[in-house]
């Protein structure tokens, strides 16, 4: 693993701050920064840079970089797009570490504003420099109050510290979740926008924040990433430090494009990859922004529940079953509480639900002691990993919100391990008092429970990364090919590259006899068209199936090869291929594609109408063990079919998943050499039976792609 990238510290903590372009008028862009400098108590030098002023908000102002009286940490560029190449030089010339460009105008606008950007990027390169932006919003750390940023969330309130992190390439949206995280009273430590990127990317901004010790959770945000192994060695070292990364991202674009003869590229998209590597690597993907503020919100105090088993304490048991149903929905167990403890909140209050939801009825809120019993009991009787509490408006009453926090404290004394959870309204200041108790507090009962899945999602995929794996499988590289290659090819380069076992078949050439090479495989067989450009078969009519004796193979041969010289007369023709028929099993689907952030990916899914309509598929990048295959294979809507329905035998999902893991080592081993790789269909057989592929097509990089 790479070193993490120690250059960005000037950055983000830096010792002292030119402000070149510093205006008097705190509501510019040049402004807002020194006044935010001045006033947010950052204790290192502050200088401005203005030509044109000798003092800047009762602050010495100087001529140019090079007057300053020392070499600053870092530069915050507040001037026009046309002057700030040559300020960036300037910077670099007097040995500035890390600079700050707030302009737009840039790759963003136009081609001029593009060739503008590659000179910042070249003064970065050349020097060494940090350069962040241009187009951004900056970045603060409010842990040492240093905010070098122009972002109007603090014209208010400056942010407090605390465990959160925010990392997003849109400056607008990195504010609008800053300002929504203050709402809901978490602090943010560090904040950071990263705009055109023409240096500093938000992978690198995400490892940099993980590395920091007050960080427990993160929120990022992006439309893409650009350096694929910082960026997942950022999720790899977050997931092994129990750091949450809860991501937020947008855009949506096909991808293979190039490789249209690939099932596999046409299934696949960016962003659907992009989700599975977040799963992969142990990010959580928000779908929206409120989803996005809630999940973190949940992790920002690092407890994550040993397991999934779920108690519901409620007053009313229509709130208490949707509750349950949303449960249900996303994982929960909403388990029962033993017959035994039951028994004793019935003899309590008869006409309560004491089963679970635990559904105490309006009378717990004139006996309160009944109250804390009930809820005492669920803890600690009912083996629950997570609680919640549904009080809907009863926090805000004036005369009734002191009894009930009272109450819950006494329940839950002992219990500050347990994720407790309330579901309830009120205003901020009574929030803060039952949060400050250990609870976590949510208005919308169904986002509370999606919250805390998603704290049990963490704390599973926390624990995967902690198993242990088994040594990867000795590199597979393979020559270049030479073009493209045959079904037959195909299979005989996985199977002796690969590991992957293929049924028994021949090759018959076009003056070969048919009968006696499927005489010999075993009737009944499949006779198709082998060649290296002819994809897809069945277009042509190249598969003849169902063949019972030699003469009927001769003849299947005959009818495809003639087929396949009126249809595909440019074709090369090897032949045909007999191979056994085979039945049983479900048909499944494999694939490599070459995605163009992750590289090399596996896709896996059910066959047949599954993916042709349903598209019910996922991915991985390349590569990957046979454990991570098994999650992988677990995913699918359809996996139900893959254990047994309606009496059918569960397949062998353990020789599917090394099969997967095989081919995401091979695939990753010749990253430059494959384009894409289908392997469809793929018969997962009767468990202990294997599987069988029974058709592969492998389609290599064009030269200098």
């Amino acid at each position: 693993m790479r070193q993490p990238p120690a250059s960005l510290d000037p950055l983000f903590k830096p010792r002292s701050v030119a402000l070149i372009g510093a205006s008097d008028d705190v509501a510019r862009i040049g402004g807002r920064p020194l006044r935010y400098l001045r006033e947010g108590g950052f204790k290192g030098a502050v200088y401005p840079v203005n030509p044109k002023r000798d003092t800047v908000q009762g602050i010495r102002s100087y001529s140019s970089v090079a007057a300053l009286p020392e070499v600053p940490d870092v530069a915050i560029l507040a001037v026009p797009a046309q002057g700030t190449v040559q300020a960036l030089r300037d910077c670099a010339d007097r040995g500035v570490n890390a600079a700050v460009v707030f302009s737009a105008g840039f790759a963003e606008a136009s081609e001029q504003g593009r060739l503008a950007q590659d000179e910042i990027a070249g003064i970065a390169r050349q020097s060494g420099m940090r350069v962040l932006g241009p187009n951004c919003l900056g970045l603060f750390n409010a842990g040492i109050g240093y905010y070098g940023t122009f972002s109007a969330i603090l014209d208010a309130a400056f942010v407090e510290p605390g465990p959160v992190a925010v990392v997003s390439q849109s400056g607008a949206y990195g504010s609008h979740i800053a300002h929504l995280a203050r709402q809901r009273g978490l602090g943010i430590g560090q904040w950071i926008t990263t705009g055109n990127e023409c240096d500093i990317d938000v992978a690198e901004a995400l490892r940099w924040v993980i590395d920091q010790a007050d960080v427990k959770v993160v929120m990022a945000y992006a439309e893409g990433i650009r350096d694929r192994d910082t960026f997942v060695e950022a999720l790899e070292v977050a997931r092994a430090r129990e750091k949450a990364i809860v991501f937020l991202k947008v855009g949506r674009s096909d991808v293979g494009a190039q490789a249209v003869s690939s099932h596999t590229a046409a299934l696949a998209g960016s962003d659907a990859v992009f989700d599975a590597v977040l799963r992969q690597y142990g990010a959580y993907r928000a779908r929206t922004t409120a989803e996005h503020l809630d999940v973190a919100y949940a992790c920002a105090r690092g407890l994550y529940p040993a397991g999934n088993r779920f108690g519901i304490f409620t007053l009313s048991g229509g709130f208490g079953i949707q509750m349950a149903d949303d449960a249900s929905a996303c994982g929960l167990d909403v388990a029962p509480m033993p017959e035994a403890a039951q028994e004793e909140l019935k003899a309590m209050l008869p006409y309560a639900s004491p089963r679970n939801p635990v559904d105490a009825t309006a009378q717990a809120l004139t006996d309160l002691p009944l109250m804390t019993s009930y809820i005492a009991a669920m803890l600690e009787k009912g083996g629950y990993h997570l609680f919640a509490g549904i009080f809907g408006s009863g926090p805000a009453s004036p005369t009734f919100s002191a009894k009930l926090r009272q109450t819950l404290r006494t329940a839950t004394a002992g219990h500050e391990g347990r994720v407790l959870a309330l579901s309830m309204s009120a205003p901020a200041e009574i929030v803060r008092a039952y949060e400050n108790d250990g609870f976590l507090v949510f208005e919308d009962g169904s986002a509370l429970v999606n919250a805390l899945a998603a704290l049990v999602w963490f704390r599973r995929s926390f624990d995967a990364a902690k198993a242990t794996r088994p040594a990867s499988p000795a590199a597979m590289r393979i020559a270049p090919p030479d073009g493209a290659l045959s079904e037959h090819e195909a299979k005989s380069l996985l199977r002796a590259a690969a590991g992957i076992a293929f049924p028994k078949e021949a090759l018959v050439r076009p003056d070969e006899d048919a009968g006696a090479a499927a005489a010999a495989i075993g009737f009944p067989v499949v006779v198709k068209i082998c060649s290296p450009d002819i994809a897809h078969k069945t277009e042509i009519g190249g598969v003849i199936v169902g063949v019972r004796n030699e003469a009927e193979a001769r003849d299947a041969a005959r009818t495809i090869l003639a087929r396949a010289r009126d249809k595909r007369p440019d074709a090369r023709i090897d032949g045909v291929i007999a191979s056994p028929m085979i039945k049983g099993g479900v048909e499944t689907i494999a694939g490599v594609v070459r995605d163009p952030t992750f590289g090399p990916v596996v896709m896996f899914g059910l066959g047949g109408v599954f993916v042709e309509v349903l598209r019910d598929v996922t991915f991985r990048a390349a590569p990957f063990d046979v454990a991570e295959a098994q999650r992988m294979i677990h995913e699918i809507r359809g996996f139900a079919l893959l254990e047994g329905v309606r009496g059918a035998p569960p397949t062998d999902i353990d020789a599917l998943a090394e099969m997967l893991s095989r081919l995401s080592q091979f695939a990753a081993d010749n990253a430059e050499l494959i384009e894409s790789i289908d392997l469809n269909p793929v018969l997962a057989m009767p468990r202990g039976e294997g599987v069988m592929p029974l058709d592969a097509l492998l389609v290599p990089c064009r030269s200098g792609s």
